[in-house]
């Protein structure tokens, strides 16, 4: 069962007098907005030298005046509150499997942060955010620190928190070793997934729990 809207980023939240590109607003109010992509482009990163992601995504020409440009004339530039977006802002999802196991996830556009997990099991659980990991064991107590390594710098290398570049290393060491077996998921865990999304979709939709 699924639950969440565009609640927030719409049309009548768009603040009075707000031009719908964020290089057009009045100072007055471009300047309280914690989503004007001035802010979050050019004063939170490209004032401060930094040219990674997700500055790196709205052009190749990676100067100051490339980077205005495209706030400019391209779309992450427009005001977030009169885009044409339908992306939920927030939503919650609950899942339940087979042996009554059960799940949740809960995004939301409304947090610094980034992804958070937590498995839950009878004798120990393991959480984790972007790069640190944290298992603990019910009986001793004790608890393991891993750290991934995942860059999160801005680079080629952390794109989806260094899944991007795992999948590419994954798929061309099995091209190069002709293994199939160091890809670790395949078409059908790629449909499982799929159907699983697009039946959270049609819960939040109507409401209902959906069932596969």
């Amino acid at each position: 069962q699924s639950f969440g809207s565009l609640y927030h980023f719409n049309a009548a939240n768009q603040p009075a007098g707000a031009a719908d590109r964020c290089v057009n607003c009045p100072a007055g109010i471009e300047s309280l907005c914690p989503y004007s992509a001035l802010k979050i482009y050019m004063r939170d990163r490209v004032f401060k030298g930094n040219f990674g992601w997700p500055v790196n995504v709205l052009t190749e020409e990676l100067t100051r005046e490339g980077v205005l440009k495209a706030l400019q004339e391209g779309p992450y530039g427009r005001c977030v509150y009169a885009c044409d977006n339908d992306v939920v802002d927030h939503q919650t999802v609950n899942l339940e499997f087979e042996n009554h196991r059960t799940a949740g996830m809960t995004m939301t556009a409304f947090s610094d942060e980034g992804r958070h997990t937590r498995i839950l099991g009878t004798h120990g659980m393991i959480r984790g955010d972007s790069r640190m990991i944290w298992c603990k064991d019910f009986l001793t107590g004790e608890t393991k620190e891993i750290d991934s390594g995942v860059n999160d710098d801005g680079s080629i290398l952390s794109g989806h928190g260094g899944g991007d570049f795992g999948l590419m290393k994954s798929f061309i060491h099995a091209v190069l070793e002709q293994d199939q077996s160091l890809i670790l998921s395949g078409p059908d865990e790629t449909l499982e997934s799929h159907l699983m999304v697009f039946a959270a979709e049609k819960s939040r939709q109507t409401g209902q729990v959906v069932e596969l």
